[in-house]
């Protein structure tokens, strides 16, 4: 694969409580970032996290520069946490953002599908699991039903066309980052996912297959009732003639 040829690209990383599974991811992360010569990952560390975590991120930081440790104590919910660490990898100027979540459930070794689909032009890279390549595992079967459900219903309602509209792993080129920063999004969980993919349809976007391997917690009914809220919001802006989206 002839992955986009620049250094100025960076990945964040909310994680909360990953003590059991640092190093084995930490250690993915290197390979990557040894194999392309290039690259940052931002940690987002907040008071959830309750074990060694942040601890582990420091000393990570001391010992490779590339990683960045950024303590967030005034994150309300993992969508504050993932706009933290958008925010500050856009201020130290990264031409491409790319968010994952910690713990290998998205897998580090699909980092250059997404840069490869950067250098072809592309503003916007979702990572799929519903696509020629892409796969779901490990996961209980109530969280494979509400993915696919809630991409099925958000195609429906919203009129997008995603295969995969509830996954995590998606990145933006700086300039269409900017736009959505300074968007004030609704969703306080997981909802922010296909949100921000339904805001962001006007710009230039691919899907590129990536592999979901381990379990999610338990989806909260707080949570459940703020997607069908944000949904329903721009479900009625659609209905009644005025979509929302960035430009």
């Amino acid at each position: 694969m002839d992955c986009i040829q620049t250094s100025n690209w960076a990945v964040i990383v909310p994680m909360a409580n990953e003590e059991p599974d640092f190093e084995i991811f930490t250690v993915e992360l290197v390979k990557i970032l040894d194999q392309l010569a290039s690259g940052a990952v931002y940690f987002i560390v907040d008071q959830v996290s309750k074990d060694r975590t942040l601890q582990l991120c420091r000393e990570l930081s001391q010992k490779d520069g590339r990683f960045i440790t950024v303590w967030a104590p005034e994150t309300r919910n993992v969508v504050d946490a993932y706009l933290r660490g958008y925010q500050e990898a856009f201020r130290a100027g990264h031409e491409f953002i790319i968010e994952m979540d910690a713990g290998l459930s998205h897998d580090p070794r699909a980092i250059p599908i997404f840069l490869d689909a950067f250098g072809r032009g592309y503003d916007c890279v979702f990572g799929s699991r519903f696509i020629t390549g892409g796969s779901i595992g490990d996961s209980p079967l109530n969280r494979r039903v509400l993915s696919r459900g809630g991409t099925f219903l958000a195609n429906l309602l919203l009129g997008s066309r995603l295969y995969d509209m509830t996954s995590g792993f998606q990145g933006f080129n700086a300039g269409v980052l900017g736009k959505l920063l300074g968007y004030e999004l609704l969703s306080k969980a997981h909802f922010y996912q296909t949100e921000v993919r339904y805001l962001m349809r006007s710009f230039s976007h691919v899907e590129v297959p990536i592999r979901y391997r381990a379990p999610s917690p338990r989806v909260s009914r707080r949570a459940i009732y703020n997607s069908f809220a944000v949904l329903g919001y721009y479900f009625l802006k659609r209905l009644t003639g005025k979509p929302v989206v960035i430009q």
